[in-house]
């Protein structure tokens, strides 16, 4: 009679319970990065108000007007496509000049200067 060798291997217990570690490690893990992808366009429409505020005040200093974004646009201060925030929220020029978000409540911070 032969003799059958036992195999090493993980049991199904042990497989169930590293699936459930594992399970847990992810459940953990998304709302931190979906939360710090709301953080990062917070921080990117941010940088671009202050971008865009730059242009207006290079527009200003050329023209002695503020400019609406059309004009940013067609005089080349701005290209086409780059008249929203990296989030798409739109942006609007007050008549004093600020660059601001058209729906504040959208979360970004509209802090112009």
């Amino acid at each position: 009679m032969k003799h059958v060798k036992q195999q090493a291997g993980f049991t199904l217990i042990e497989m169930l319970i590293v699936l459930l570690i594992i399970s847990v490690l992810i459940l953990i893990t998304i709302p931190n990065v979906t939360k710090h992808f709301a953080t990062i366009d917070e921080k990117g429409c941010t940088a671009y108000i202050s971008m865009v505020q730059g242009q207006v005040e290079a527009y200003r200093v050329d023209f002695m007007t503020y400019p609406t974004l059309e004009e940013l646009v067609t005089n080349g201060y701005l290209k086409e496509n780059e008249t929203t925030c990296p989030n798409k929220s739109e942006i609007v020029i007050t008549s004093d000049g600020e660059v601001k978000l058209a729906n504040p409540s959208s979360g970004a911070d509209a802090g112009g200067t």
